[in-house]
């Protein structure tokens, strides 16, 4: 197996190793981030009934300003958007599915924003 079909497979494993302990519902949805190169997602996630219940990412549109800079500091713009939707939809607390990623850089500053503007992680 060459090393790049080696390093996927090691993603898929400590992917499914993290979301295997975890299960978002309507009041305490799973936080989903998903990392490329160049942007960030995150979504929130109603694991019963197999739902999105909120998304934001450094794509979406009108945030040209808020996407200019170090990607960590995309990274807090997009918890603090998350945050005030999720405030506003009452919810309050969520469970962290980081997925693949380590927690640090971009992961870490979309979390530790999200518990800057008030939300239970």
């Amino acid at each position: 197996m060459n090393r790049a079909k080696q390093i996927n497979a090691q993603r898929r494993r400590r992917a499914q190793r993290v979301r295997r302990r975890m299960l978002g519902t309507a009041a305490k949805p799973r936080l989903t981030i998903f990392r490329s190169n160049r942007f960030l997602y995150a979504q929130l996630i109603d694991d019963e009934h197999g739902s999105t219940l909120l998304s934001a990412s450094t794509r979406d549109a009108g945030q040209a300003s808020a996407n200019r800079g170090p990607k960590s500091k995309q990274a807090d713009a997009i918890g603090a958007r998350l945050a005030a939707a999720a405030r506003e939809r009452g919810i309050t607390s969520v469970i962290v599915d980081r997925g693949p990623y380590r927690y640090h850089g971009r992961v870490r500053a979309l979390v530790e924003s999200l518990r800057a503007h008030g939300m239970a992680v």
